[in-house]
């Protein structure tokens, strides 16, 4: 059954930040002219006297924000993720992960959902390049519960952190019971066959792709990332551990992003063939977002007929090793 679906994350983010703001002077808003786009401007109508326009000027947003963090308040950042993370990834770097400031990136639009807006707008490597950074905590939440949710532990938390945020209203894999903590999974769906692990706004269509699975006889376990850093190190392992047989899959590129951080993790800790679906070192293109899942198998029925795939595949390489005659040796003479 498709899950429900909720608010998009930008509203919640608006929102959520307004909300923060009202018991946390120190809050902070700057936007780089696209507050109507990513809801920042529900932060504006909150509260004009900390809402800071910048302008298109985003390399020079993120050392304001720095500045202003090392003054003791707390900037949220909010614009496009090539906006936010890619131009001006130089300030994010220097100013702003090396010195721990205590900033807060919120990268609307982002994942594959910006298609129609043209490919140079969207960004594929985001979560790459900033799990990568020393010491930037990186969040993708799945729908518009653990949005909120992963926003109010931000502004918990002393030190930079990254939030990957898509502009459509996405389904909904959690309800109110739900907790978000930095670094720890969560178990979406219960299987023996096949683990799969997602992150993201991904992660609810990978749900419906179990369930198109189990339709098909297999079993899937789902596994939710919503922190690339921390990573849930010994949840991954445990659910590797649970079918022997794993699978990621992102709206994203595979290289260094969800799979990498698998890949990397299940080959120092419990040694798996992992498959890596995603993104295989392509850019995006300009398309609806229907088209775009297509394209790039990460369509709920995609994701279901890759898994099938590679899990027969499996059973016919075990089959022909099991059944290949052993050599005959010769004799040492």
């Amino acid at each position: 059954m498709t899950l429900p679906m909720g608010r998009a994350m930008r509203e919640a983010f608006g929102q959520t930040v307004s909300e923060l703001a009202t018991s946390n002077p120190r809050i902070v808003m700057l936007d780089a002219d696209t507050g109507s786009s990513t809801k920042a401007d529900i932060f504006q109508k909150a509260h004009p006297e900390r809402y800071l326009q910048m302008g298109i000027a985003e390399q020079n947003m993120l050392g304001v924000a720095a500045g202003l963090a090392t003054m003791g308040f707390m900037p949220f950042v909010s614009t496009f993720v090539p906006f936010a993370v890619v131009r001006p990834l130089d300030q994010i770097r220097v100013l702003i992960a090396q010195t721990g400031l205590n900033v807060k990136i919120c990268g609307g639009y982002a994942g594959l959902f910006i298609g129609a807006t043209g490919k140079t707008h969207l960004v594929v490597d985001d979560l790459a390049i900033m799990r990568a950074m020393p010491g930037m905590v990186t969040v993708a939440p799945a729908d518009d519960v653990e949005t909120g949710q992963a926003l109010r532990w931000a502004a918990t938390y002393e030190g930079p952190v990254y939030v990957r945020l898509v502009r459509d209203a996405t389904q909904r894999l959690f309800d109110e019971t739900y907790s978000f903590a930095p670094g720890r999974a969560a178990i979406v769906r219960d299987g023996g066959d096949v683990t799969l692990i997602s992150t993201g706004s991904q992660t609810p269509r990978v749900v419906d792709a179990a369930e198109l699975l189990a339709a098909r006889g297999i079993q899937a376990y789902v596994l939710h990332v919503p922190t690339l850093k921390p990573l849930d190190v010994p949840g991954i392992v445990a659910a590797a551990d649970r079918t022997g047989v794993v699978v990621t899959v992102e709206e994203g590129t595979v290289i260094g992003g969800l799979g990498g951080a698998v890949a990397e993790t299940l080959s120092e800790h419990r040694p798996t063939v992992v498959k890596r679906i995603g993104l295989q070192d392509v850019f995006g293109e300009s398309a609806s977002n229907s088209e775009l899942l297509e394209l790039y198998g990460l369509s709920a029925a995609r994701v279901a007929d890759q898994v099938q795939a590679f899990l027969e595949a499996r059973v016919t390489t075990d089959h022909a090793s099991n059944s290949m005659p052993l050599p005959q040796l010769g004799r040492v003479r």
